[in-house]
């Protein structure tokens, strides 16, 4: 099996949500196993013992507490609400570059194209090109330069208008 076949095989693993896929022939195996997108979430209830009475201070000791107005929404997250977000498909080392000596691939400001390569994930020694999905600007980078990054972690943000 070829190096470009393995990593397409990578991608369509990621790609479609399949969680283990094992390939087996005369002269090596391969086995590709992938994290659930949301882990499940356990709930815990706790009981708490109930109290008999509770006598409430007379009106001359209680204390007017002041409450805060809300908050508004922070406008960074509304300013964020228009920008598409690209996420790593799997986990590995990013690398804003194909090598130290050569450009990088995307900086901000930077049209994208869908199928541009924006990034490479280094994942087991396999240098993996990561190309945009959707055509825009890219707005901001959110990871560092040979930083190790998490599956479905985001890497950019995208404005697609």
């Amino acid at each position: 099996m070829k190096l470009e076949e393995i990593q397409d095989l990578i991608k369509f693993v990621s790609k479609t949500g399949v969680t283990c896929v094992e390939i087996e022939q005369k002269d090596f195996k391969i086995v590709i196993k992938t994290v659930a997108k949301e882990p499940k979430q356990m709930k815990y209830a706790a009981q708490l013992p109930q109290q008999t009475s509770i006598q409430a201070p007379p009106p001359e000791q209680q204390m007017a507490i002041p409450v805060a107005p809300a908050a508004p929404v922070a406008p960074a997250a509304a300013e964020n609400s228009k920008y598409v977000t690209v996420n790593s498909p799997m986990i590995g080392t990013f690398y804003r570059s194909p090598g130290p000596d050569k450009p990088i691939f995307v900086s901000v400001g930077d049209e994208l194209k869908a199928g541009k390569v924006i990034c490479i994930i280094e994942a087991m020694k396999l240098f993996n090109e990561i190309e945009a999905e959707i055509s825009g600007k890219v707005v901001k980078i959110l990871v560092d330069d040979a930083s190790p990054v998490e599956y479905d972690q985001p890497l950019f943000l995208v404005d697609p208008s």
